[in-house]
């Protein structure tokens, strides 16, 4: 091999080690693509879908994050509906937050029964009644179907790995998520 091969091909393994390590820093430290699994966030996330998260947001009142489950061995999706020194209640399928009511257009409601979402406070699943700091109150957009901090409790914010911040499978579905 002559000299002008060698520094080619040093020239093109030094590239792909360089974009090997970028690649792997902001997978790591900056984003990461996930995919869903269930029907958890129905309507709004679907089975299958794939999503990339931001590991460098500052997660607020109904974010959608990506977590690591208490309860299994998986990555759980969900809305955060509690954030630290909220006080959570729902009640006649309304959510109050700090005794104000609100209205959750990503619920997916159901159609053959009274009630999507059964009446609790944030005491009665938690033993808490204000969410302490570094944790988060989190459920599912499709109530019925989703396992939740109705189910766990509270999550600690340690847990979390990211913002959901865009949908990028299927294609025709592409968008940024708010």
């Amino acid at each position: 091999m002559d000299e002008k091969m060698k520094k080619e091909m040093l020239s093109w393994v030094k590239s792909i080690v360089i974009a090997v390590v970028i690649v792997f820093v902001c997978r790591q430290f900056i984003f990461e693509p996930i995919a869903v699994r269930g029907e958890s966030m129905l309507p709004t996330l679907e089975h299958n879908n794939r999503v990339v998260i931001s590991k460098t947001s500052d997660i607020e009142r109904f974010d959608m994050i990506v977590f690591d489950a208490p309860d299994a061995n998986a990555k759980y999706v969900k809305r955060v509906v509690g954030v630290p020194g909220d006080h959570i209640e729902m009640k006649d399928d309304v959510l109050y937050i700090n005794s104000q009511a609100y209205d959750e257009d990503y619920v997916k409601q159901s159609t053959t029964l009274s009630r999507t979402t059964q009446d609790f406070t944030l005491e009665e699943l938690t033993q808490v009644s204000i969410i302490p700091e570094g944790h988060y109150f989190v459920l599912g957009d499709n109530r019925r179907k989703s396992n939740d901090s109705r189910e766990f409790g509270l999550i600690s914010a340690d847990t979390v790995l990211g913002e959901v911040k865009l949908r990028i499978y299927p294609f025709d579905e592409i968008e940024i998520t708010e």
